[in-house]
């Protein structure tokens, strides 16, 4: 476990999604999503967000909102791609691997997995910016997104679990 303790609460994720925005904000692939297009505000949407993984970790009643709409919303301004889906949880698995180890952090990122597939899936279907090409189809994006996704996920350094999809 290398002495990194679990996620243990609120202020474990407040950090943990501080230190990946820190990334995905200067990250090449990311960063001019969170930036340019969602202009995303993160002292303002950290409660949210935070809120969020609570619900996601935790099982917490923390999070009351429609993260797919937020997302969709987004896509129909630059798409979503099956590429940035897998950058996002490869970025995402690093921080928390860096920072966590437990069944909490291993929940944080199965979760991660499972959420990033079924938003890739759902996005498949979804309208995209004007002018940006939809995909052939919703099979073969959703296979593109089931990929990339498992191989962020399967990275070196991370062990899958016996009933992990991959």
């Amino acid at each position: 476990m290398g002495g990194r303790a679990d996620i243990g609460g609120r202020a474990d994720i407040a950090a943990l999604v501080t230190e990946f925005y820190r990334r995905a904000f200067a990250d090449p692939r990311l960063g001019h999503v969170f930036v340019d297009v969602a202009r995303l505000d993160l002292p303002a949407h950290l409660p949210v967000i935070c809120d969020f993984w609570q619900a996601v970790i935790f099982r917490a009643g923390t999070y009351r909102r429609n993260a797919f709409g937020v997302h969709a919303d987004l896509h129909s301004r630059v798409p979503l791609t099956p590429e940035l889906f897998a950058r996002w949880l490869e970025l995402w698995t690093t921080t928390v691997d860096e920072l966590h180890s437990g069944p909490h952090a291993d929940r944080a990122k199965l979760q991660a997995h499972r959420i990033a597939a079924s938003m890739g899936r759902r996005l498949a279907e979804a309208p995209t910016a004007p002018g940006t090409p939809a995909p052939a189809s919703t099979r073969a994006a959703t296979a593109t997104v089931a990929t990339a996704v498992t191989t962020a996920v399967t990275a070196p350094g991370r062990h899958r679990r016996p009933s992990e999809p991959g």
